[in-house]
């Protein structure tokens, strides 16, 4: 895939919702044209991004704008905040299983029948048990339905038996074949479920996101929502898999670097928030990535993702003093005092010790010396001890993360790394706060530290220079002549002499149809094959045909590489 071509016709926008800030940048071809930064609202995230474009489309022209990458909080906040709508959740696992240990939400119910590994029928779904679990749902007033077969990335049918009789009450029908096309029972639940969950939310943003920007004069535009993988969806198809989305903003951060400053080496990164900080590793320049997919709410799901760790610690964490000493974070009280909180804050001890000059220092100075008195020590002292609580949990994540990555097989986004040790020697750091952490951590972690220039957007960066990603799952079985690619829900007749290399060659092609039609021509190269297995199927001695199964992904990339100039300043809209 080409990046585009500088000119105005080509200019992308970027928008980061972060927890504390939301930022946004205008990008002519590679060129960065704009940067704004305004306190994200969580009540009302619209009026955030409305703040954001307000700036950067001052004095431009909105037709030249091509396309705008999103990356929200929105459907992650619902889920921690408990904000989502309730899902009746519908399971057939079949004998050998234990259904009930997967049990999430008010309203579960494991029907009984089964498929066995192939995909054939062994026991037909029971009924008599779906229409009692549908009657209890409709009892609850449930209309939105999360349906799960342990085998249906094989074959379907089973999902489908039991989502038709709850069509007619259902606003939300999700089934899991749908949303991936991969094995294991407990993460399909999950990912099912959560996607069912915020589809009401993702919907309802989605339509006052696209009143605003007609508002804008954007409604040309291309409109995608980032996912967690470090690739874009169009947002039309991001309402289908809203759960893709979920924790994208680490994905921003990791690919604004590689969009701002290509590496070459073992890095650790950190994007260093009001609230939190994302810790993300690359071997030899590559980000790393889940294997089997994030854990949400705590718990694992399919869902492809950069792998990243977060901890509590951020400018805006709040000082406190415990019997075992002083402590920073995990909470977060508001903003810092500095910036008009009651409480002090990480940001409040560096404006004290002269490390920043942020906001109102007097307020720091009066807020950390009153806290400080308390305890009877001194104001510097309590600075300084809140400043090496920070680094030291900031520095304990991130050699936890190397250790936990080391102890098993890497993967980057473009291949695994067998027997590949992750040390890094560098640490670069983004994020509103970077600089004036550059030296705490520098002295902490006694690796070289890297802030690249205008730090504090590099998400909102790599936001805009995204390009679109998709992963694809076959199965072709060659005794029953039959392919199936469950996420496109294609199906068709095959021969015996079917191979493996024919299915990697059928999959590629199913793969770049489908972003076709999604407006993206996708090259070989664009492409990698995760998985390529082929299984002789044996019967009474004799093989009968073989199971193959084939994975194959767009690769996470972006567009090209920007230097940001020293001529664009971070306008902090208010």
């Amino acid at each position: 895939m080409q990046s585009t071509q500088n000119s105005k016709h080509g200019m992308r926008i970027g928008i980061d919702i972060g927890g504390t800030h939301s930022d946004g940048v205008l990008i002519d071809g590679t060129r960065l044209v704009a940067a704004a930064k305004a306190r994200t609202r969580h009540d009302d995230l619209l009026a955030s991004i409305n703040l954001l474009l307000t700036h950067l489309l001052a004095g431009q022209n909105a037709n030249w704008v091509q396309c705008i990458n999103l990356s929200s909080t929105l459907t992650t906040n619902a889920i921690i905040t408990g904000l989502v709508a309730p899902v009746g959740v519908l399971v057939s696992g079949g004998p050998g299983i234990a259904v009930e240990n997967y049990r999430i939400g008010s309203q579960f119910h494991h029907i009984p029948g089964s498929l066995s590994h192939v995909g054939e029928e062994t026991s037909p779904i029971d009924m008599d048990a779906l229409d009692a679990a549908l009657a209890t749902c409709q009892a609850d007033g449930i209309n939105h339905f999360a349906v799960i077969g342990k085998f249906s990335p094989r074959n379907p049918e089973h999902e489908l038996q039991m989502a038709e009789p709850a069509r007619p009450t259902a606003q939300v029908l999700c089934c899991g074949h749908q949303l991936s096309g991969r094995l294991n029972l407990g993460r399909r639940i999950n990912s099912t479920y959560f996607n069912a969950a915020v589809w009401d939310i993702a919907r309802s943003f989605a339509a006052a996101l696209k009143d605003s920007l007609h508002a804008f004069g954007l409604q040309h535009a291309e409109m995608n929502i980032l996912k967690a993988d470090g690739g874009t969806l169009p947002l039309a198809r991001a309402l289908e898999a809203p759960v893709q989305s979920i924790l994208s903003g680490p994905a921003a951060s990791v690919m604004g670097v590689l969009a701002t400053m290509p590496l070459q080496e073992d890095v650790v990164l950190l994007d260093i928030g009001g609230t939190t900080t994302d810790i993300a590793l690359f071997a030899g320049g590559q980000p790393l990535l889940e294997r089997e997919g994030i854990a949400i709410a705590g718990r694992p799901t399919l869902v492809r993702a950069l792998r990243v760790a977060s901890i509590g610690i951020g400018g805006d964490s709040y000082i406190h003093v415990e019997a075992d000493g002083v402590h920073c974070g995990p909470e977060r009280l508001g903003p810092c005092m500095a910036a008009g909180g009651d409480a002090p804050a990480l940001m409040d001890a560096f404006n004290v010790l002269g490390r920043a000059k942020f906001g109102d220092v007097a307020l720091s100075e009066k807020g950390m010396a009153t806290l400080a008195a308390q305890q009877g020590i001194d104001a510097k002292e309590l600075a300084q001890s809140a400043l090496s609580a920070a680094a030291t949990a900031i520095e304990t994540a991130l050699r936890g993360l190397i250790d936990e990555v080391n102890s098993k097989p890497v993967y980057t986004i473009h291949e695994i790394l067998e027997e590949r040790r992750i040390e890094p020697r560098q640490l670069v750091l983004i994020g509103g706060p970077a600089e004036v952490f550059q030296p705490l951590l520098q002295e902490k972690t006694d690796m070289e530290t890297l802030c690249p220039q205008l730090a504090s957007v590099t998400n909102a960066i790599g936001a805009a220079l995204c390009r679109s990603t998709s992963a694809l799952v076959l199965h072709a079985d060659t005794s029953r002549g039959w392919l199936y690619a469950p996420t496109l829900e294609v199906s068709k007749r095959i021969d015996r002499n079917f191979t493996l290399e024919d299915a990697v060659t059928e999959a590629k092609d199913l793969l770049k149809t489908d972003m076709a039609e999604a407006g993206i021509k996708l090259a070989d190269a664009d492409m990698q094959v995760t998985q390529a297995d082929s299984f002789n199927m044996v019967e009474r001695g004799y093989t009968m045909g073989k199971n193959i199964r084939v994975s194959v992904q767009v690769k996470p990339a972006v567009l090209g590489s920007t230097k940001p100039s020293s001529a664009v300043e971070v306008v902090h809209a208010k």
